[in-house]
């Protein structure tokens, strides 16, 4: 088996050895899975430069991967099911988003143990192990980040391998200098610190005209880990550098670390140090944003067969990924990279394709696409369901579903409402502005039911609900440009004036040579503005604000004409009539639409349990759905 052995180094109890009903008290074992892989297995044959990776005296490449595992004390009193946390950028996601916990903040000198925050106890109520599998090899030095050490490949002389790399950098206030990389995460170094032949490039839209600043105005440091310009960077401009870089890690292990953790929960035995043989005969996969990217990345390439012959992961919950893919198997690939403007993983876009080789081989993994109005609204979601020209629907296979959350943003939605947030998963502690307040719908109890469904398809063969998003086939899905009237009609309300689609670009030579933009389309709103297509939530379909999935940059930041990626937008609705009136706003008032507070909960009630009904909600969520409505009432009104 490619997991030799589990080293423990840290053994605690959960929630204070609290019980979590019949599944009794929890803890945590946290340390790493040691792997090895054959290089010539066909299992491996699609990981990239493995076969230029040193080899053990066993002619296996050998790795290694940090981990935190949850699972009950009385092994027994599991429900037989795993899942798979797919961390992101080193963070856990599975117990912050499926429990409504905070994540742990891992910060210079913080604790590198941090306590789990359980929230409200949802996966171990439920009886589901949780293993946190790091995967990336560049991450932060940050205490605490769950990651990945792995080797590098090398040329046949033992030489370190040099090429061209494409990146991104972007500042939210004048910087002097910038880091090669995305957020904070370990560069590729500049081979040559004095090259000639290296670009600068920088725009003011991810789709707009380049412009090359010349090589005398800007440069390497020695340690060619970081880029200076005369006269500094400026806030929100899109700056692109193309150079040649040393070193190329093997990335694609990442996908190997998490295959052979999840077939290590299902066969693991006690030589490899697995703590409860046999427990455990479902995994469940669940990545969020990058993560997730990580999971569409998985079943491109279909690295979910183990060097066994088995199946590794039985399904996959695959959130806030958009149609992209991204550089996780690739030479000289950077796994933070985030852009579609920035990478080529946009085609093959529809589930169908995605899954080619999985079913080619009848692969019964099963897979979930959970979406946002954000990711809709950065241009890539649509082309999951379309053809590249949004055009037409297309269809996907049996084992794949695609859902869109209406009016959401990226994360699980910002309370307090504000305007001002620290950058997601940026340890560089940067702060965005945008120019409304921040979404707030939080859809986190739209993954728990999602989590169930997959279960229950997986375990039992029962069929979830139908895909659910915008379509081009009942008008629902438009162009963004389509939607401009309806917000212009909004007192106060920014719509962008210029959605930089993605491009399909050609990436034969750096920078790519861009081409035409892809079809990407959004859902249609309503006379308030608010989406009809995908999922609605309770307080959107029972709404006291419009909510969107767009928002752009502050001045302040700088870049204020272009979206602010992964932010969504919420405008309330005037308290009276008499405002209304005042400001010129087409939407009815709060006071217009619900007679008193115990009315409109008493709608959103019964919203949520039409959700339940028709299977997109958990009735143990209802009351949580009332809980949200009502401080969302007391902020508005």
């Amino acid at each position: 088996m490619p997991v030799t052995r589990f080293e423990v180094r840290l053994r605690r109890p959960l929630a204070d050895g609290r019980a979590f009903g019949e599944h009794g008290p929890w803890e945590e074992l946290k340390g790493v899975l040691h792997c090895s892989v054959d290089p010539a297995h066909p299992a491996n044959a699609r990981i990239t430069d493995l076969a230029l990776a040193p080899r053990d005296a066993d002619g296996r490449v050998a790795f290694r991967a940090d981990v935190s595992l949850l699972l009950p004390v009385d092994r027994a009193r599991g429900n037989g099911r795993a899942v798979l946390d797919v961390v992101n950028r080193g963070n856990t996601v599975t117990v912050p988003n499926m429990n409504r916990a905070t994540r742990p903040v891992f910060a210079p000198g913080g604790d590198p143990d941090p306590p789990i925050d359980v929230g409200d106890g949802f996966l171990m109520r439920r009886g589901y192990a949780v293993l946190s599998c790091g995967w990336q090899g560049d991450l932060p030095p940050l205490p605490g980040l769950l990651g990945l050490a792995g080797p590098e490949a090398l040329g046949p002389d033992g030489a370190r391998l040099q090429g061209r790399v494409y990146t991104q950098l972007q500042t939210h206030t004048p910087a002097p200098r910038l880091l090669l990389a995305d957020r904070g995460h370990v560069p590729s170094p500049a081979a040559d610190p004095a090259e000639p032949g290296a670009l600068l490039l920088v725009r003011d839209q991810p789709d707009g005209e380049p412009e090359a600043i010349a090589r005398a105005r800007w440069r390497f440091t020695p340690d060619g880990c970081h880029v200076e310009i005369d006269g500094g960077f400026s806030p929100g401009r899109l700056y692109q550098a193309v150079y040649t870089a040393v070193g190329a890690p093997v990335r694609g292990l990442g996908l190997a670390a998490l295959r052979d953790a999840a077939e290590w929960l299902k066969h693991g035995t006690p030589a490899s140090g697995h703590p409860a043989p046999g427990a455990v005969g479902w995994v469940l996969a669940y990545g969020r944003s990058q993560t997730g990217r990580l999971l569409r990345t998985l079943a491109w390439e279909d690295l979910n067969l183990a060097e066994s012959g088995r199946e590794a992961l039985d399904g996959i919950l695959a959130n806030v990924a958009g149609g992209m893919r991204g550089e996780f198997n690739q030479r000289f690939g950077q796994n933070s990279k985030d852009r579609p403007h920035m990478m080529a993983h946009l085609s093959p876009s529809d589930p169908d394709a995605l899954h080619a080789r999985l079913d080619a081989r009848a692969s019964p993994l099963k897979a979930m696409y959970t979406n946002t109005s954000a990711e809709y609204h950065r241009g890539d979601a649509s082309l999951v369901h379309t053809d590249p020209d949004g055009t037409r629907d297309v269809a996907h296979g049996p084992n794949a579903r695609v859902y869109a959350f209406a009016g959401t943003e990226h994360g699980l939605g910002v309370w307090p409402p504000t305007d001002t947030q620290p950058a997601p998963a940026d340890p560089t502690g940067a702060i965005e502005r945008s120019q409304h307040l921040r979404g707030v719908l939080d859809y986190g109890r739209l993954l728990r039911a999602c989590l169930v469904h997959l279960d229950r398809w997986v375990t039992e063969g029962v069929e979830p609900p139908p895909s659910r998003h915008p379509r081009i086939d009942d008008g629902t899905a438009v162009p963004p440009a389509a939607l401009r009237d309806a917000f212009d009609r909004i007192p106060g309300a920014r719509y962008p004036r210029h959605h930089a689609l993605p491009q399909r670009l050609d990436f034969g030579a750096l920078p790519p040579r861009g081409g035409a933009p892809y079809g990407s389309r959004v859902s249609a709103v309503n006379a308030d503005g608010n989406e009809v297509a995908g999922i609605v939530l309770p307080e959107l379909a029972v709404p006291l604000a419009t909510h969107t999935g767009w928002n752009l940059r502050h001045p302040d930041i700088g870049g204020e004409d272009q979206l602010l990626v992964f932010a969504g937008a919420t405008l309330p609705f005037a308290p009276t009539r008499a405002e209304r009136e005042a400001a010129g706003d087409p939407r009815p008032s709060v006071e217009e639409r619900y007679a008193s507070r115990e009315e409109y909960l008493a709608r959103v009630r019964r919203a949520a349990e039409t959700l339940v009904g028709e299977r997109w909600l958990l009735e143990e969520d209802v009351e949580l759905s009332v809980a949200l409505a009502a401080r969302m009432w007391d902020a508005v009104c």
